[in-house]
Order: C-alpha cells, then sequence, then structure tokens
C-alpha cells in the first residue's frame, strides 16, 4: 500500500466524518430554512465563498507555488469543468431535494448509497482502475449494510424516485470526470469550480423560477444554518478532492461510507436514538470500509499463496 493512497484514503474518512455530521445537521437546517431549494443554494453559495477564502489564507500562507489554480489548456478541460460546475454542484442538489419533497427518506437514502456501484462501474471503464476480489466482496458488504439501515425498503417507480436516482447518477458521473481532469489540474481548481460554477447555476434557476428572494436568509437562525452547513459543504469538498488526487476513484467513495457510523453516533447522542438494532449494519460498514483499505495487501497476498 503506498503512502500516497494511505493519505487519500485518510482524507477520505475526513470527508466521511464531515459527511456524517453534514447530514445530522443539514436535516435540522433545512427544516428551518423551509424551502428544500433555497436552503441547498444559500448553503452551496456559501460554502463557495469559504472554499474562495481558505484558498486566499492557503496561497498567502504556503506561497503561489504551493496552492495554485491551473488554467484549462483544451476543450476537454472546458467542457470537464462545465460538467463539473452543471452535474455537481448545482442539477443533482435542484433533483435529490425535489425528489426527497415526495419520496421516503428511507429510500432517498439507500438509492443515494448505490452511488458506490456506478462509481465502481466508471472507474472500470473509463479510468481503467484495478478492482480485486476483494474490492467486490466489500462493495456488496456495504450495500447490504445500508440496506439494512435503511429497513424496509420498497424501491417504487415514481417521480421522487426518478429524480433521486438521476441526481445519484449525476454525482457518479461527476466523480469520474473530476477524476480524470485531476490528472491535469489542481484540487483547488476543481472545488472553486464545483461550488462556485454551481451556485451560479443555482442563483441562475432561482432567478428564472421567481424564487431568488426566498434564497437570501430572512432571520438569523437561517443565517446561523447557512454558515454553519457551508463550512461543512466546503470541508467536504476539499478533503473530497484532495483524496481523489491520491486514491481510486472507487475507494475514496467505499470509505465515504464511514459517514452512516459518524451520523448514527450524533443521533444516538443528541436525539436518544438506539443503536442496537442498527449495530449489525454498522459494523457491516466499518468491516466494508477495512476491507476495501487493505484490498490490495489482500490481493497480493492471495497471489503469493497462489504461487
Amino acid at each position: 500500500m503506498t503512502s500516497t493512497r494511505t493519505r487519500g484514503l485518510a482524507l477520505a474518512a475526513v470527508t466521511a466524518t464531515i459527511s456524517g455530521v453534514a447530514i445530522y445537521v443539514n436535516a435540522n437546517g433545512v427544516a428551518a430554512y423551509g424551502d428544500a431549494t433555497a436552503y441547498t443554494t444559500a448553503k452551496n453559495a456559501a460554502s463557495a465563498l469559504v472554499i474562495a477564502l481558505a484558498f486566499v489564507l492557503a496561497r498567502r500562507a504556503k506561497g503561489a507555488g504551493a496552492v495554485s489554480l491551473t488554467r484549462p489548456s483544451r476543450p476537454g478541460h472546458w467542457w470537464g469543468l462545465i460538467v463539473v460546475a452543471v452535474l455537481g454542484g448545482a442539477v443533482p442538489f435542484v433533483l435529490f431535494f425535489e425528489g426527497l419533497a415526495s419520496t421516503a427518506s428511507t429510500q432517498a437514502a439507500f438509492l443515494h448509497k448505490t452511488q458506490l456501484v456506478w462509481v465502481a462501474v466508471l472507474a472500470v471503464l473509463l479510468l481503467k482502475e484495478k478492482l480485486t476480489w476483494w474490492h467486490g466482496a466489500a462493495i456488496a458488504l456495504l450495500i447490504v449494510a445500508q440496506l439494512g439501515l435503511a429497513g424496509d425498503v420498497r424501491i417504487i417507480a415514481d417521480v421522487g424516485t426518478a429524480l433521486i436516482a438521476a441526481a445519484t447518477l449525476m454525482w457518479a458521473v461527476e466523480v469520474a470526470i473530476t477524476k480524470r481532469l485531476l490528472r491535469d489540474m489542481s484540487a483547488w481548481t476543481l472545488s472553486l469550480t464545483r461550488m462556485a460554477g454551481g451556485s451560479l447555476a443555482l442563483l441562475a434557476w432561482s432567478a428564472m423560477t421567481g424564487s431568488l428572494g426566498t434564497v437570501v436568509p430572512s432571520t438569523a437562525t437561517q443565517w446561523g444554518w447557512v454558515a454553519v452547513t457551508g463550512v461543512l459543504l466546503a470541508g467536504y469538498v476539499l478533503s473530497w478532492h484532495e483524496a481523489l488526487t491520491r486514491a481510486q476513484a472507487v475507494d475514496v467513495t467505499a470509505v465515504l461510507s464511514l459517514g452512516a457510523l459518524v451520523t448514527a453516533a450524533l443521533a444516538g447522542a443528541f436525539d436518544a436514538v438506539p443503536l442496537s438494532a442498527q449495530a449489525p449494519w454498522l459494523v457491516m460498514i466499518a468491516a466494508g470500509t477495512v476491507m476495501v483499505w487493505i484490498a490490495p495487501q489482500l490481493s497480493l497476498r492471495g497471489r503469493r499463496a497462489v504461487t
């Protein structure tokens, strides 16, 4: 296992922790805001500002050589960045939250977690990433665990589930495109493009639908939720792109499943949600993540045993 991959997976674990906290916090934030799409637009715009500020501070601290933006050098770069902004930071958010309005949260959560499967498929076909049998076993374990956490999930073909499924596929495509772009471009470039470009697209959508006025927080409570979730989202995006720079897309996405443990722990600590029924599934998530982490070593040992 290379030190670069290890650092990438460690960063993915940081992303998972932030994700677990964000899922718990957003459940309260969106309720305080009332309008899911307006809330998403506001917090995404806030995250773009936080990332821009972090870039300026990091550049001053480390110098232009260590922290920089990459200028696109060919048409493929420009198209890729547009896709990252639109399919990563804009359209899927609208689809997901609009779908969530008419779909059970258990269905939505499970559909979103299937992103790991789509990323694995795209990673093999488009990125030529190497997956072992251990990867396959780990992915199966993680999906079964997510299904167990969701409970009695009965996926019904309706508009809501279709919107959530479309959002999940878009995010999976974004992961593959981002991974390709990171071969030539800096993580800072992708992070700023995703959130700044996506926020502009969301603001344009709000203007076209006449809901731009609802995006700006109207109370101190709303400002507070936007500030907190904006910082969390910025941390998520920055650590996520740094992780993708160092490790395979499928590995980074699998480690992201650890966020479920963080969310469950917060629900147990602050909402007194009993964890006994969830414990077996949470253990499976931990086991599946460990399998992904050490998959190269397990595969190497298997080959040595055969020879």
